[in-house]
């Protein structure tokens, strides 16, 4: 059996209508396997539709504000990958004459772009012999050849990236990526795979060997931290409140927030802060109530966040308030998005 032309029969005949298999635009191409990182197809389909709608060429979304790019993407994680997007789009306007490099190792070297993307932008677009491993291929490889090989060890992911180069299509890389990616999406998926229709059945080592279930192996993840977040939602008399940028390199940097105040647990008693919250909310007037009685648990992928949202309502005029009105044009994480959505400002 020939692996790779195997693969490709089956993708063609199965494959989705997806938009971005309809063009060999690498702006296109790198905006979809951008977003479709750490994302499922169908959450990432309609903020793919929404970038290219609002910036159909890297010029638009390198003359774009990070605020709108980040607006955009409210709701999708993984925010640096937003940040990353839209650095590298004004780097490509400014130092590629509005071009994208045209092989693998001249895409590597672009902001927020790894081995896969440069893979998959340089074999789809420029027909370069550049193997894609995903998580799709790293199952359907695993399972193929039989290999419990950790994927996510270092011996692991060279082992899997040689064997890429070794069932590649030759004379058709671009469909072959696009193939054995979508084989493991739809057909050789993580629970249930659909083996007793496999057109790979008969050579499938895994399969012989009754170990389909067990691959492919991977390391045991970092310890989850637990993290217990404060909210504090200001509404003044003048129907204003406050949102504030987040710095630095935590999550969600240039995102906005309500007033956060952090705890070691969850607050049991909302008087024995009320210094701290006159100071991180700079009012000195003010009535606290609290808003969601149990705490919304928020996982992220190494943290759960606890998270109480408490209503501050003050007499005070608020220096830098914004008002109540205008509270949805400001790019927040999804957390605090429901939370709006909720309250009906």
């Amino acid at each position: 059996m020939n692996f790779s032309k195997e693969i490709i029969h089956w993708y063609f005949q199965n494959k989705r209508d997806l938009p971005w298999r309809k063009t060999k635009d690498p702006y296109r191409i790198w905006l979809s396997e951008i977003m479709l990182q750490q994302t499922r197809v169908a959450q990432g389909l309609p903020y793919y539709e929404k970038f290219t709608a609002s910036f159909p060429t890297v010029y638009d979304l390198a003359k774009a504000e990070e605020s709108e790019v980040l607006k955009l993407w409210q709701g999708l994680g993984y925010y640096s990958r937003a940040r990353n997007l839209h650095y590298t789009a004004k780097d490509i306007v400014n130092n590629y004459n509005g071009q994208f490099p045209s092989t693998y190792s001249a895409l590597l070297k672009l902001k927020g772009v790894g081995d896969y993307t440069a893979s998959a932008i340089a074999s789809i677009c420029f027909d370069e012999i550049a193997p894609v491993v995903d998580g799709n291929v790293y199952r359907v490889l695993a399972r193929y050849f039989d290999i419990d090989t950790p994927i996510n060890s270092s011996e692991g992911i060279k082992l899997f990236k040689k064997l890429a180069f070794e069932v590649i299509d030759q004379d058709d890389p671009a469909n072959f990526n696009q193939a054995i990616m979508e084989f493991g999406a739809v057909q050789c998926k993580p629970q249930s795979p659909y083996c007793i229709v496999c057109p790979l059945a008969s050579s499938c080592k895994g399969l012989q060997q009754q170990r389909v279930s067990m691959l492919p192996v991977k390391l045991k993840k970092t310890k989850v931290k637990s993290r217990w977040f404060n909210y504090m939602v200001v509404i003044s008399n003048q129907e204003e409140t406050f949102l504030e940028e987040r710095k630095g390199k935590g999550i969600w940097q240039g995102l906005y927030q309500f007033p956060l105040l952090e705890t070691d647990k969850a607050l049991e008693n909302i008087e024995e802060y009320q210094t701290k919250i006159k100071e991180i909310c700079s009012l000195h007037n003010f009535s606290i109530t609290q808003y969601n009685k149990e705490p919304i648990v928020h996982k992220l992928s190494h943290q759960h966040l606890y998270t109480t949202f408490w209503v501050v309502e003050t007499t005070d005029n608020l220096k830098n308030g914004i008002p109540l009105q205008e509270i949805r044009k400001y790019p927040v994480p999804i957390l605090i998005g429901n939370f709006i959505e909720a309250f009906n400002f």
